[in-house]
């Protein structure tokens, strides 16, 4: 336990602490941004952001990874915050984390083995897309400046890394935020900074039980947001989880990281903060400028709130510019640029997935709908690929006048029509075989098909017998089929 504490929070102490920083710098215009999106006061979702991403360096289950307020969470409060005020946000907060921490105990974090990577490819440059189109509005009608010192922020961050000595040691965005602030000051540039876009808090967060009705009234209300918000919290985190993995090479406690987030975002709503989950923008910045431990996440939320309540008057003075920058440079990183040149290369069902879920997400700004879209598609080209590997044979025994049938492959859904088409009840034999040792019968679908088979062939007068089924298949069929029950066949025949 000592060793993997050490492991999670002081390996990298140095590349932490910087990587924490930049990140800290970047949250602060996205959370109030996010505030704005949900209706709510800026401090609201400063206040998530640090709440959320302290809780969940102790207790969730990816080192580096960064959470806070979402806009993907913020989108969906807009409605409960409007009809119905922050109270009851703050309630949903608290419902949402019980919600999550109830995946964590169900074990659902292992559903994201159902996820391809085509869906998770088309999420991330669905997520680069939507993260370039929101600093679009930091670059329309604007004074060359600003485009000036958007050119020269990529400048500095693409560069700075191959200057000898400290382009290693210190990371580039946070070279390039420091300095775009000091040319913004010292030349007294008329351009919009972070304290354009709303209020910092001057106090820190205080206990806050949610001044709601506790009754059966309440709970309908909120159901619906808190459960929805818990479902998109939980699939973001987890794309988030895995798009980490692949660029640290680890791995993650996907359960644990459903508890943690539930515990987070509980936290959050107790000290006056909305609902958030992992970040995949952030969480980016956080590798690329050196984070791998806890100690990266919990920085990042300390010194938000050291910079909000300490050093405001400095932090207002930060040009959107710079971080436009950065965000720019997260999305091109983001990117799969890979998938384009694959294009070619890969299968067509999977590329249209891909592109499927890039379109669906863009369209709607909702992550959840575009993996939904993308899974249930791919789950449907992968039905329809399994079936076509279902094979019927057949041979006569004229000695017996016997008619042997081999099922080889899958029998379920997708394959159980192409399953009972192979058989020619027409035929005048005495004796069918229907030999299952090289099939599996997945479902019921697939029992009710060797139901039909069998009772067609003896309404022909032909006698029938199965035989070669595997254990598994053994049960499935004895507990649903119903050609070996006479009562159920007579039933069924409707006599």
């Amino acid at each position: 336990m000592v060793n993997s504490l050490k492991q999670d929070w002081f390996s990298n102490i140095r590349g932490d602490l910087l990587s924490g920083i930049v990140v800290a710098l970047a949250l602060i215009p996205e959370a109030i941004a996010f505030s704005i999106i949900a209706g709510v006061d800026p401090k609201i979702g400063l206040y998530a952001s640090f709440c959320i991403a302290v809780i969940i360096s102790f207790v969730g289950g990816r080192p580096g990874m960064i959470s806070a307020a979402t806009g993907a969470m913020a989108l969906l409060m807009v409605t409960l915050v409007k009809e119905h005020g922050l109270q009851y946000l703050l309630a949903a907060t608290l419902l949402t984390g019980v919600f999550q921490i109830a995946a964590g105990y169900l074990k659902l974090g292992s559903l994201m083995r159902f996820v391809s990577r085509s869906v998770v490819t088309g999420f991330v440059n669905a997520l680069a897309i939507l993260i370039f189109m929101a600093q679009l509005p930091e670059l329309t009608n604007v004074t060359w400046h600003v485009y000036a010192m958007t050119a020269t922020g990529l400048s500095i961050i693409y560069l700075f890394p191959y200057v000898p000595k400290v382009g290693k040691l210190i990371p580039s965005p946070l070279v390039c935020i420091i300095s775009m602030t000091a040319v913004a000051m010292f030349l007294n540039l008329d351009i919009r900074t972070v304290g354009d876009m709303g209020e910092l808090p001057d106090t820190l967060p205080i206990f806050l039980w949610p001044d709601v009705p506790f009754n059966l009234e309440t709970l309908m209300i909120i159901l619906p947001y808190s459960a929805g918000l818990a479902v998109v919290g939980l699939l973001e985190s987890m794309m988030t989880a895995t798009i980490v993995d692949d660029l640290t090479d680890t791995t993650s406690d996907r359960n644990r990281e459903c508890k943690g987030q539930g515990i987070a975002n509980i936290g959050s709503g107790l000290l006056g903060g909305m609902a958030g989950c992992a970040m995949i923008g952030q969480s980016v910045i956080n590798i690329k400028s050196g984070g791998r431990g806890r100690l990266s996440t919990f920085t990042a939320g300390v010194f938000l709130l050291v910079m909000v309540l300490v050093l405001d008057e400095w932090l207002v003075q930060i040009p959107m510019a710079a971080l436009v920058a950065v965000m720019i440079m997260v999305s091109i990183g983001t990117f799969s640029w890979t998938s384009i040149r694959d294009l070619k290369n890969h299968p067509l069902s999977t590329n249209i997935v891909m592109v499927v879920t890039v379109v669906v997400v863009v369209a709607t700004h909702n992550l959840a709908f575009g993996v939904l879209a993308g899974v249930l598609l791919a789950s449907l080209f992968f039905a329809n690929k399994v079936g076509h590997y279902m094979a019927v044979t057949s041979e006569l025994d004229e000695t017996t006048n016997t008619r042997r049938y081999t099922v080889t492959g899958q029998v379920f859904f997708s394959s159980s029509e192409k399953f009972t088409a192979s058989f020619d009840f027409k035929e005048a034999v005495d004796n069918v075989v229907i030999d299952l040792s090289r099939a599996h019968f997945w479902d019921i679908t697939a029992v009710g098909a060797l139901d039909k088979a069998v009772i067609k062939f003896r309404r022909e007068g032909a006698d029938v017998e199965v035989i070669g089924l595997n254990e598994a298949s053994a049960t499935i069929v004895d507990r649903f089929g119903v050609h070996d029950k006479p009562e159920a066949v007579d039933q069924l025949m409707g006599h």
